[in-house]
Protein backbone atom coordinates (compact mmCIF):
# COMPACT_ATOMS: atom_id res chain seq x y z
CA UNK A 1 0.00 0.00 0.00
CA UNK A 2 1.55 3.49 -1.05
CA UNK A 3 1.99 5.97 2.02
CA UNK A 4 1.34 9.62 1.79
CA UNK A 5 2.63 11.67 4.36
CA UNK A 6 1.26 14.90 5.78
CA UNK A 7 3.03 17.45 8.02
CA UNK A 8 0.42 18.95 10.37
CA UNK A 9 1.46 22.47 11.02
CA UNK A 10 -0.68 23.79 14.65
CA UNK A 11 -0.98 27.28 14.12
CA UNK A 12 -1.87 27.06 18.06
CA UNK A 13 1.30 26.35 19.02
CA UNK A 14 3.90 28.19 16.64
CA UNK A 15 4.05 31.90 14.96
CA UNK A 16 2.76 31.82 11.71
CA UNK A 17 6.45 32.88 10.34
CA UNK A 18 7.79 29.87 12.46
CA UNK A 19 5.19 27.93 11.03
CA UNK A 20 5.82 28.83 7.47
CA UNK A 21 9.70 28.05 7.96
CA UNK A 22 8.38 24.41 8.83
CA UNK A 23 6.17 23.88 6.21
CA UNK A 24 8.73 24.75 3.64
CA UNK A 25 11.29 22.89 5.43
CA UNK A 26 8.81 19.87 5.25
CA UNK A 27 8.43 20.23 1.53
CA UNK A 28 12.46 20.00 1.56
CA UNK A 29 12.58 16.83 3.11
CA UNK A 30 9.92 14.89 1.27
CA UNK A 31 6.25 15.20 2.86
CA UNK A 32 3.31 15.42 0.65
CA UNK A 33 1.39 17.43 1.67
CA UNK A 34 1.19 20.43 4.37
CA UNK A 35 -1.68 20.92 6.65
CA UNK A 36 -2.93 23.40 9.18
CA UNK A 37 -4.92 23.40 12.16
CA UNK A 38 -7.98 26.25 12.42
CA UNK A 39 -8.25 27.80 15.55
CA UNK A 40 -10.10 30.75 17.05
CA UNK A 41 -8.97 30.41 20.61
CA UNK A 42 -5.57 27.72 21.43
CA UNK A 43 -5.24 24.85 23.55
CA UNK A 44 -3.55 26.77 26.68
CA UNK A 45 -3.18 30.50 27.29
CA UNK A 46 0.59 30.87 28.06
CA UNK A 47 2.60 31.49 25.07
CA UNK A 48 0.20 30.64 22.28
CA UNK A 49 -0.85 31.72 19.35
CA UNK A 50 -3.78 31.27 17.01
CA UNK A 51 -3.22 32.82 13.32
CA UNK A 52 -5.74 32.65 10.74
CA UNK A 53 -5.35 29.23 8.95
CA UNK A 54 -6.89 30.26 5.32
CA UNK A 55 -4.22 33.40 5.03
CA UNK A 56 -1.84 31.49 6.21
CA UNK A 57 -2.61 28.87 3.48
CA UNK A 58 -2.02 30.98 1.13
CA UNK A 59 1.18 32.10 2.15
CA UNK A 60 2.64 28.81 2.80
CA UNK A 61 1.07 27.90 -0.86
CA UNK A 62 3.38 30.53 -2.48
CA UNK A 63 6.37 29.71 -0.44
CA UNK A 64 6.14 26.24 -1.85
CA UNK A 65 5.92 24.62 -5.08
CA UNK A 66 4.96 20.80 -5.04
CA UNK A 67 3.01 20.07 -1.48
CA UNK A 68 -0.46 20.24 -1.19
CA UNK A 69 -2.09 22.56 1.19
CA UNK A 70 -5.30 22.54 3.84
CA UNK A 71 -6.62 22.13 6.99
CA UNK A 72 -7.08 19.49 9.22
CA UNK A 73 -9.64 20.61 10.23
CA UNK A 74 -11.93 23.67 9.51
CA UNK A 75 -15.39 23.69 11.03
CA UNK A 76 -17.88 24.70 8.86
CA UNK A 77 -20.57 24.54 11.24
CA UNK A 78 -21.30 27.61 13.56
CA UNK A 79 -18.30 30.75 13.38
CA UNK A 80 -18.07 29.34 9.45
CA UNK A 81 -21.01 29.61 7.60
CA UNK A 82 -20.20 26.55 5.28
CA UNK A 83 -20.90 29.00 1.67
CA UNK A 84 -17.68 31.14 2.80
CA UNK A 85 -15.76 28.13 3.73
CA UNK A 86 -16.53 26.83 -0.22
CA UNK A 87 -15.79 30.51 -1.32
CA UNK A 88 -12.70 30.45 0.49
CA UNK A 89 -11.11 26.90 -0.35
CA UNK A 90 -12.43 27.98 -4.39
CA UNK A 91 -10.29 30.68 -4.25
CA UNK A 92 -7.43 28.49 -3.23
CA UNK A 93 -8.45 26.16 -5.68
CA UNK A 94 -8.27 28.62 -8.50
CA UNK A 95 -4.90 30.26 -7.35
CA UNK A 96 -3.29 26.84 -6.52
CA UNK A 97 -4.79 23.86 -8.88
CA UNK A 98 -3.99 20.77 -7.66
CA UNK A 99 -2.57 21.79 -4.37
CA UNK A 100 -5.70 22.23 -1.92
CA UNK A 101 -7.73 19.48 0.21
CA UNK A 102 -10.42 20.79 3.14
CA UNK A 103 -10.56 18.86 6.13
CA UNK A 104 -13.89 19.11 7.89
CA UNK A 105 -14.97 17.94 11.27
CA UNK A 106 -17.60 18.92 13.88
CA UNK A 107 -15.76 21.71 15.94
CA UNK A 108 -14.68 22.20 19.48
CA UNK A 109 -16.20 24.77 21.93
CA UNK A 110 -12.76 26.69 22.25
CA UNK A 111 -13.30 27.94 18.94
CA UNK A 112 -17.09 28.89 19.15
CA UNK A 113 -18.08 29.61 22.18
CA UNK A 114 -15.72 32.43 22.52
CA UNK A 115 -17.72 34.34 19.48
CA UNK A 116 -20.88 34.06 21.51
CA UNK A 117 -22.34 30.88 20.00
CA UNK A 118 -24.00 28.52 22.03
CA UNK A 119 -22.32 24.55 22.12
CA UNK A 120 -24.74 22.27 20.41
CA UNK A 121 -25.28 18.70 21.19
CA UNK A 122 -23.26 16.12 19.79
CA UNK A 123 -26.17 15.35 17.07
CA UNK A 124 -27.21 18.50 16.33
CA UNK A 125 -23.16 19.16 15.34
CA UNK A 126 -23.32 16.21 13.22
CA UNK A 127 -26.20 17.07 11.43
CA UNK A 128 -24.60 21.32 11.00
CA UNK A 129 -21.76 19.01 9.18
CA UNK A 130 -23.90 16.89 7.20
CA UNK A 131 -25.79 20.22 5.39
CA UNK A 132 -22.49 21.65 4.80
CA UNK A 133 -20.62 19.25 2.78
CA UNK A 134 -24.16 19.08 0.78
CA UNK A 135 -23.57 23.13 0.45
CA UNK A 136 -19.77 23.09 0.01
CA UNK A 137 -20.36 20.72 -3.19
CA UNK A 138 -23.20 22.16 -4.16
CA UNK A 139 -21.39 25.37 -4.63
CA UNK A 140 -18.14 24.18 -6.29
CA UNK A 141 -20.35 22.60 -8.47
CA UNK A 142 -23.28 24.06 -9.38
CA UNK A 143 -24.98 27.51 -10.10
CA UNK A 144 -27.09 29.72 -8.29
CA UNK A 145 -27.47 27.18 -5.78
CA UNK A 146 -30.92 26.64 -3.49
CA UNK A 147 -30.98 24.94 -0.28
CA UNK A 148 -33.40 24.81 2.72
CA UNK A 149 -31.92 22.82 5.39
CA UNK A 150 -32.49 22.38 9.43
CA UNK A 151 -29.57 25.32 10.15
CA UNK A 152 -28.51 26.55 6.95
CA UNK A 153 -30.13 28.42 3.92
CA UNK A 154 -28.66 29.69 0.80
CA UNK A 155 -30.68 31.42 -1.82
CA UNK A 156 -29.29 31.97 -5.04
CA UNK A 157 -26.36 31.66 -3.84
CA UNK A 158 -23.45 31.13 -6.32
CA UNK A 159 -19.68 31.15 -6.47
CA UNK A 160 -18.58 33.43 -9.04
CA UNK A 161 -14.68 31.63 -8.76
CA UNK A 162 -14.64 28.15 -8.63
CA UNK A 163 -12.05 25.80 -8.62
CA UNK A 164 -10.14 25.58 -11.47
CA UNK A 165 -9.86 22.54 -13.32
CA UNK A 166 -9.53 20.75 -10.08
CA UNK A 167 -12.46 18.80 -7.58
CA UNK A 168 -11.08 19.75 -4.12
CA UNK A 169 -10.58 16.39 -1.77
CA UNK A 170 -12.69 17.15 1.24
CA UNK A 171 -11.44 15.18 4.22
CA UNK A 172 -13.93 14.30 7.17
CA UNK A 173 -12.82 14.25 10.61
CA UNK A 174 -14.33 11.58 12.65
CA UNK A 175 -13.96 10.22 16.58
CA UNK A 176 -17.30 8.39 16.10
CA UNK A 177 -19.18 6.05 13.58
CA UNK A 178 -21.84 9.31 12.40
CA UNK A 179 -18.70 11.39 11.43
CA UNK A 180 -16.65 7.96 9.62
CA UNK A 181 -20.14 7.32 7.76
CA UNK A 182 -20.48 11.15 6.61
CA UNK A 183 -17.30 10.76 5.59
CA UNK A 184 -17.62 7.84 3.25
CA UNK A 185 -20.71 9.23 2.06
CA UNK A 186 -19.89 12.79 1.16
CA UNK A 187 -16.38 12.98 1.91
CA UNK A 188 -13.06 12.25 -0.35
CA UNK A 189 -11.07 10.90 2.83
CA UNK A 190 -11.39 10.11 6.46
CA UNK A 191 -9.29 11.64 9.31
CA UNK A 192 -8.64 9.81 12.73
CA UNK A 193 -6.83 10.62 15.57
CA UNK A 194 -4.20 8.26 16.66
CA UNK A 195 -5.42 7.77 19.92
CA UNK A 196 -9.15 7.31 18.47
CA UNK A 197 -7.49 5.16 16.26
CA UNK A 198 -5.74 2.64 18.77
CA UNK A 199 -9.34 2.23 20.39
CA UNK A 200 -11.25 1.92 17.60
CA UNK A 201 -9.67 2.33 14.25
CA UNK A 202 -11.06 -0.64 12.34
CA UNK A 203 -14.35 0.24 13.67
CA UNK A 204 -14.22 3.24 12.00
CA UNK A 205 -12.72 2.62 8.51
CA UNK A 206 -15.40 -0.54 8.52
CA UNK A 207 -18.03 2.43 8.87
CA UNK A 208 -16.49 4.39 6.36
CA UNK A 209 -15.73 1.88 4.15
CA UNK A 210 -19.15 0.80 3.88
CA UNK A 211 -20.79 4.45 3.71
CA UNK A 212 -18.43 4.76 0.36
CA UNK A 213 -19.31 1.65 -0.88
CA UNK A 214 -23.09 2.83 -0.93
CA UNK A 215 -22.39 5.59 -2.22
CA UNK A 216 -21.17 4.04 -5.28
CA UNK A 217 -17.24 4.78 -4.21
CA UNK A 218 -14.29 2.93 -3.73
CA UNK A 219 -13.28 3.43 -0.38
CA UNK A 220 -9.47 1.88 -1.71
CA UNK A 221 -9.18 5.12 -3.52
CA UNK A 222 -9.92 7.58 -0.96
CA UNK A 223 -7.53 8.53 1.74
CA UNK A 224 -7.27 7.19 5.08
CA UNK A 225 -5.58 9.97 6.89
CA UNK A 226 -4.25 8.90 10.48
CA UNK A 227 -3.11 11.95 13.04
CA UNK A 228 -0.06 11.19 14.66
CA UNK A 229 0.50 13.77 18.35
CA UNK A 230 4.44 13.75 18.47
CA UNK A 231 7.15 14.97 20.14
CA UNK A 232 11.35 13.69 19.79
CA UNK A 233 14.29 14.12 21.41
CA UNK A 234 16.96 12.19 22.79
CA UNK A 235 16.19 13.14 25.76
CA UNK A 236 13.04 11.94 26.99
CA UNK A 237 12.40 14.80 29.48
CA UNK A 238 13.05 17.42 26.66
CA UNK A 239 10.93 15.28 24.50
CA UNK A 240 7.78 15.01 27.10
CA UNK A 241 8.02 18.60 27.73
CA UNK A 242 7.24 19.09 23.74
CA UNK A 243 4.60 17.38 24.10
CA UNK A 244 2.73 18.79 27.31
CA UNK A 245 1.11 21.31 25.39
CA UNK A 246 -1.34 18.56 24.42
CA UNK A 247 -2.18 17.42 27.72
CA UNK A 248 -5.77 19.34 28.00
CA UNK A 249 -6.79 17.26 24.90
CA UNK A 250 -6.95 14.29 27.06
CA UNK A 251 -9.43 15.50 28.73
CA UNK A 252 -12.82 14.38 27.02
CA UNK A 253 -14.97 17.33 28.81
CA UNK A 254 -12.94 20.29 27.00
CA UNK A 255 -14.53 18.64 23.44
CA UNK A 256 -17.63 17.96 25.02
CA UNK A 257 -19.10 21.36 26.93
CA UNK A 258 -18.70 24.73 26.66
CA UNK A 259 -15.34 25.32 27.85
CA UNK A 260 -13.86 28.24 25.56
CA UNK A 261 -10.79 29.84 28.43
CA UNK A 262 -7.27 28.85 27.33
CA UNK A 263 -6.62 29.78 30.77
CA UNK A 264 -9.04 27.90 32.18
CA UNK A 265 -8.09 24.59 29.87
CA UNK A 266 -4.19 25.32 31.11
CA UNK A 267 -5.37 24.77 34.49
CA UNK A 268 -7.17 21.80 33.88
CA UNK A 269 -4.21 20.60 32.16
CA UNK A 270 -1.77 21.29 34.86
CA UNK A 271 -3.03 18.17 36.62
CA UNK A 272 -2.17 15.79 33.81
CA UNK A 273 0.98 13.62 35.18
CA UNK A 274 3.74 12.50 33.06
CA UNK A 275 2.79 9.30 33.26
CA UNK A 276 -0.19 9.81 31.69
CA UNK A 277 0.60 12.27 29.10
CA UNK A 278 3.55 9.47 28.12
CA UNK A 279 1.07 6.63 27.97
CA UNK A 280 -1.50 8.61 25.80
CA UNK A 281 0.85 10.43 23.35
CA UNK A 282 3.90 9.39 20.88
CA UNK A 283 6.83 10.36 23.12
CA UNK A 284 10.08 9.11 20.95
CA UNK A 285 13.25 8.98 21.73
CA UNK A 286 14.69 7.08 18.76
CA UNK A 287 14.26 7.64 15.23
CA UNK A 288 13.99 4.13 14.64
CA UNK A 289 10.50 3.76 16.88
CA UNK A 290 8.25 5.81 14.03
CA UNK A 291 8.97 2.58 11.83
CA UNK A 292 7.07 0.33 14.27
CA UNK A 293 4.38 3.46 15.22
CA UNK A 294 3.83 4.10 11.77
CA UNK A 295 3.63 0.23 10.44
CA UNK A 296 1.10 -0.29 13.02
CA UNK A 297 -1.61 2.37 11.51
CA UNK A 298 -0.81 1.35 7.96
CA UNK A 299 -1.53 -2.52 8.71
CA UNK A 300 -5.01 -1.18 10.44
CA UNK A 301 -5.71 0.67 6.91
CA UNK A 302 -4.08 4.27 6.69
CA UNK A 303 -2.50 5.24 3.61
CA UNK A 304 -1.94 8.62 4.94
CA UNK A 305 -0.22 9.65 7.96
CA UNK A 306 0.14 12.86 9.10
CA UNK A 307 2.90 13.84 11.91
CA UNK A 308 1.88 16.81 14.62
CA UNK A 309 5.20 17.04 15.44
CA UNK A 310 5.55 18.95 18.82
CA UNK A 311 9.19 18.10 19.43
CA UNK A 312 11.37 20.69 21.50
CA UNK A 313 13.21 21.39 18.34
CA UNK A 314 11.33 20.70 15.17
CA UNK A 315 13.36 20.85 12.49
CA UNK A 316 14.70 18.12 13.83
CA UNK A 317 11.79 15.19 13.41
CA UNK A 318 11.87 16.93 9.51
CA UNK A 319 15.26 16.13 8.84
CA UNK A 320 14.30 12.68 10.49
CA UNK A 321 11.76 12.18 8.54
CA UNK A 322 12.86 13.64 5.13
CA UNK A 323 16.18 11.43 5.08
CA UNK A 324 15.10 8.18 7.08
CA UNK A 325 11.26 7.25 7.70
CA UNK A 326 9.74 9.01 4.60
CA UNK A 327 12.33 7.42 1.82
CA UNK A 328 11.90 3.77 3.83
CA UNK A 329 8.37 3.54 3.21
CA UNK A 330 8.75 5.12 -0.10
CA UNK A 331 10.93 2.38 -1.19
CA UNK A 332 8.83 -0.22 0.27
CA UNK A 333 6.40 0.30 -1.93
CA UNK A 334 7.99 1.06 -5.18
CA UNK A 335 7.21 -1.82 -7.22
Amino acid sequence: MKVSFIYDIPLEMFAPDVGLSHAILAEKYGFDSISASDHFHPWIHTNAHSAFAWVWLAAAAERTRRAKLGTLVTSPILRYHPAIVAQAFATLGYLYPGRIFLGVGAGEAINEVPLGYKWPSPRERIERLEEALKIIRLLWEREFVNFRGKYFTLKNANLYTKPKEYKIPIYVAASGFKAASLAGKYGDGIVVSATTAKKRGNELLNTFYKAARDAGKDPEEMARIVLIVTSFDEDFQKALQGIRYWASTMFRFVFKYDIGDPREIEEYASLVGDKQIASRRYVVTSPDEYYGIIEYFTKMGFNHVSILNSSPEPEKLIKIFGEKIIPYFKEANDP
